[in-house]
């Protein structure tokens, strides 16, 4: 907008734009890939004859609707919160940052004030609903069963594959990796879960948009996000208790932010299961709508959107890893089992193709 800075501005933008273009380029001519086969040959091989399958104290659905935001609270992770407001940094060092600390000490300031009033009010109204149920892993599929003895099968989750040619330890990564094979004959378990900071975020921050207030709609929403990733937090440390081997856990809120604990809680439409059409058999297990209010839009997107939803897995040696681009053998695959046309498929993998 300043005339006096405007033609070193976009001479400026040009070059960047032109080194973007040219490093997307390069990455492209050096991407090689493996088959579908191949990867599955050089699967993630679990040891599960020294793995101690936990047998959780209770299973299917447990829901939780009396939640103390002081408690939710108590699991907050401030640093997301300033990259909302493009001030990058860790908290609390980006509060001494020399460049941009006393913005960030005057958002936090305000933003401490308005948690406090969200808190002390009761304002936002969170809910949370976890299942967790026996399943094995059936080459890249998750089937979930409704006990032990699978006497039903109650859903398939379908995961995919890493292919992009490794250069470390040649191992091809997939979710189904981390739970024990059917073809063992014993049973494993696995999680699902939706939290939300309800319904009301939306509300509050329109109070104020309402108000010509922008800058106090934002941060409600912002905080709201917040809210429901700390629950996110609170409620896998219950399900890990839940689940026998979160009992002896002792991290401090620092520690549980960088996930030391045991297991992980991938979500569909993050980098190790990107298809977010998976959110549609989680709710059916869930009955997530029913449960928590929240609901799936055209495009899968959660409404509130102060929500967050995902699985769980237990093994000691689950992680979490970037699926990447994949080709088309694997795609065909994939629709296969999931009784859905290559074209959808691609649809909602078009960030993964290789192709």
């Amino acid at each position: 907008m300043n005339p006096e800075k405007l033609d070193e501005y976009k001479t400026k933008l040009k070059e960047k734009q032109k080194k973007q273009r040219e490093r997307f380029e390069q990455s492209k001519l050096k991407i090689t890939y493996v088959s579908i086969d191949e990867a599955r040959e050089n699967r993630f091989m679990a040891d599960w004859g020294n793995t101690r399958i936990e047998k959780p104290s209770k299973k299917g659905l447990i829901r939780f609707n009396k939640i103390d935001l002081r408690d939710v609270v108590e699991y907050f992770d401030w640093s997301p919160f300033f990259w909302t407001w493009e001030l990058k940094g860790s908290f609390p060092k980006i509060l001494d940052n020399p460049d941009w600390g006393k913005q960030a000490r005057e958002l936090y300031r305000d933003a401490e004030a308005l948690l406090g009033e969200i808190v002390n009010n009761n304002i936002f109204n969170p809910s949370a609903v976890v299942g967790i149920w026996p399943a094995n892993s059936v080459g890249d599929d998750v089937e979930i069963y409704s006990d032990a003895k699978r006497s039903k099968k109650l859903e398939t989750i379908h995961f995919l594959r890493q292919q992009g040619k490794r250069t470390d330890d040649q191992v091809y990564y997939c979710l189904s990796d981390f739970i024990l094979p059917k073809a063992t004959r014993k049973i494993d378990y696995v999680g699902g879960f939706v939290v939300t900071a309800g319904d009301n975020v939306d509300s509050f921050a329109e109070n104020f948009k309402n108000e010509n207030d922008d800058y106090t709609s934002i941060m409600v929403k912002a905080l709201g996000d917040r809210i429901a990733e700390a629950l996110a937090e609170m409620i896998h440390k219950k399900v890990r208790e839940i689940w026998g081997y979160g009992k002896k856990e002792n991290f401090s809120n620092e520690e549980l932010i960088d996930e030391k604990y045991r297991g992980i809680r991938p979500a569909p439409g993050y980098p190790s299961c990107p298809d977010h059409t998976e959110k549609e058999i989680l709710w059916r297990l869930l009955d997530a709508e029913k449960q928590t209010g929240v609901s799936l839009t055209e495009s899968y997107a959660m409404s509130p959107g102060s929500s967050v939803s995902g699985f769980y897995f237990s093994h000691p040696d689950s992680r979490y890893f970037n699926l990447g681009k994949i080709l088309k053998d694997q795609v065909r695959d994939y629709a296969k089992r999931k009784g859905i046309t290559v074209k959808e498929a691609e649809k909602w993998l078009q960030p993964n193709l290789g192709y």
